[in-house]
């Protein structure tokens, strides 16, 4: 291990640096608790984020903040940032969710602590991203062997995605070469985080739109008002919540009295816009008009049959087949239809052509 007198630094450095030695365990230990709190906090609070990271300033780091500024600290407890944490959101509003639980675990110096979302001219766009300097509070932790754990600060940093994007491109071409770019060039980058900032903003404007979509639809499909909801995988995920098909499921499993096994009906979602229904109103409609074909269609499938298990889907299945029995489709079509729910196989024809030939018996057929 290098000597801090090998850093040149004056005895006051030289001081700082040797307690930074002492004190790495306490750092070690602060990371350790700081990170599993941000994890649980996250975790309890449903908060998806790109990423927890955590860090201890390294001792050559350190001994160059000090030959810069070291006489701006009294003591290393003087130093906010020995310690550091960081949240990535994908969103720029999660960014002030975060801070809000984060004001509820640790005691946050108001002081210290800097917004630069805020910080930046008008005319320019920059380094963005939120700084909280903490400590731990000792309802959060405490031990009375290692009580400097409650009194160092640490430095919290929450940002999105792209705002982390930004400050590391920035970081490494406009200050970490040690060189001064030429202003066209600098400007070329604060044009890119001005782009950056707009995506941003409009990723979080997308996402509370399609939030107030999906309230909007669960509202709709609540009040039954089908014909004016679209039929997509929101609307139709909560439209099988009200379980649509479950009289005609039940009334073809007492043909056998079969037991029902649950089978996802989501793969059907494709099914039912290639045959043209385009609200959950069409979806009614069609289970409306065809229920009756569909149960007459489960009898020629397992009446006189043993069969006493079939899936949650065979409503909607024969309501589908029915569909296209009656519209005259051929072979091809009813093969696409199998593609679609069972994968693509060449048994797929040959289940559409056996289906066909069935399908002369079938009275509801004869009555076109």
């Amino acid at each position: 291990m290098k000597n801090v007198e090998d850093y040149g630094l004056d005895i006051h450095g030289t001081m700082i640096l040797e307690e930074y030695r002492e004190q790495l365990p306490v750092f070690k230990k602060m990371e350790e608790l700081i990170l599993e709190n941000l994890r649980t906090c996250m975790k309890k609070n449903g908060l998806q984020v790109t990423a927890i990271e955590g860090r201890i300033k390294t001792e050559e780091s350190l001994a160059g903040k000090l030959e810069l500024k070291g006489s701006k600290y009294g003591t290393l407890s003087d130093l906010t940032d020995i310690v550091g944490a960081r949240i990535i959101t994908f969103f720029t509003d999660d960014v002030d969710k975060i801070s809000a639980l984060m004001e509820n675990i640790f005691d946050i110096d108001w002081k210290n602590s800097v917004d630069k979302r805020k910080m930046h001219e008008l005319d320019s766009f920059g380094y963005l991203s939120l700084h909280y300097i903490c400590r731990i509070p000792k309802t959060l932790y405490y031990d009375e062997s290692i009580p400097e754990i409650n009194e160092f600060r640490f430095e919290l940093q929450m940002r999105t995605a792209l705002q982390h994007v930004w400050a590391n491109m920035y970081h490494d071409i406009g200050y970490k070469s040690g060189i001064d770019a030429p202003a066209e060039y600098l400007r070329t980058l604060n044009r890119l985080a001005g782009m950056l900032e707009l995506a941003d903003d409009e990723f979080s404007r997308i996402r509370n739109s399609i939030t107030e979509y999906r309230y909007k639809v669960e509202a709709l499909v609540k009040d039954g008002k089908f014909e004016e909801v679209n039929l997509d995988g929101d609307s139709f995920k909560k439209y099988l919540q009200l379980e649509p098909f479950k009289r005609l499921t039940n009334k073809i499993a007492a043909i056998n009295q079969a037991e029902i096994h649950q089978t996802p009906m989501s793969p059907f979602l494709k099914v039912l816009v290639k045959l043209g229904c385009k609200t959950l109103g069409d979806v009614e409609k069609l289970k409306h008009d065809y229920s009756d074909e569909a149960y007459q269609l489960a009898l020629h499938q397992i009446g006189g049959t043993d069969i006493d298990i079939i899936a949650s889907n065979i409503g909607l299945q024969n309501l589908c087949i029915v569909y296209q029995l009656k519209n005259g489709v051929g072979v091809q079509g009813l093969a696409t239809f199998f593609d679609i729910l069972y994968g693509q196989s060449t048994y797929n024809v040959t289940r559409a052509q056996n289906l066909l030939e069935q399908a002369k018996q079938f009275s509801f057929l004869k009555q076109q």
